[in-house]
């Protein structure tokens, strides 16, 4: 039996010319997670993060409060699908990060603002109509994430791993989440809305089956400091 721990990066720069990079907040919740780590795991894990930058920042960052010789195994596989490119054939604009950061400034409730445009964008996203407009579609996401877990889990088999943790995205989460519970896209995405930064999904692999025990536990940042919870 292992546990599987589905890291969702630290708050990254939105609206900035590279969303790919924690904000100061978001170096924050990564240490708090690493403290919630080093507090909490008993074996040495297998640690995987993504290739982004704010995979592997949160990453290292978590790291240094807890495992500081563990060498991070890089794996693109775990990287989130491109939010921005999904946002821009849904609304041209968003191309250009600047102005979305401007229209969320101007309304007065700027989380149900982006909850509608994220809804917008993913319902034509997974409609696969479109599939010709996208750099990767829905199913290519969705199963090239699959695959990463398949392949963390036989990695796990072979090694003999108690506990790994993965650090990700929460597109990633959710569809990893998604896959154990068998939901529909729909569903999946209702998930990595509710996904808070620096938030931990945990999983158990026993048998050759997964098992979900947690989903966005978040408490931990808001024991530190209720201002470190965020979802954006």
């Amino acid at each position: 039996m292992s546990t599987i721990y589905l890291v969702r990066h630290g708050q990254a720069s939105f609206g900035a010319a590279s969303y790919d990079l924690l904000s100061a907040k978001g170096e924050q919740q990564a240490q708090v997670v690493g403290d919630f780590f080093q507090s909490t795991l008993k074996h040495t894990p297998l640690v995987i993060a993504g290739s982004m930058q704010r995979h592997q920042q949160t990453a290292q960052l978590a790291l240094a409060q807890s495992f500081q010789d563990i060498v991070v195994q890089t794996e693109s596989a775990w990287n989130e699908f491109d939010h921005q490119h999904v946002f821009a054939q849904y609304e041209p604009r968003f191309n250009q990060p600047e102005l979305l950061k401007q229209d969320v400034a101007q309304v007065t409730n700027p989380r149900a603002y982006l909850a509608k445009i994220f809804d917008g964008a993913i319902d034509r996203w997974i409609g696969e109509q479109y599939d010709h407009e996208y750099h990767e579609t829905w199913l290519a996401f969705q199963a090239r994430v699959e695959t990463a877990l398949q392949n963390l889990c036989a990695n796990i088999d072979v090694t003999g791993y108690k506990q790994a943790v993965v650090f990700s995205s929460g597109g990633v989460i959710s569809v990893a989440v998604g896959k154990v519970l068998g939901l529909n896209a729909k569903q999946i995405f209702a998930l990595n809305w509710s996904i808070a930064n620096a938030s931990v999904t945990t999983l158990r692999w026993v048998d050759g089956r997964l098992q979900l025990l947690s989903f966005n536990e978040h408490h931990y940042l808001k024991a530190r400091d209720a201002e470190l919870l965020t979802w954006i």
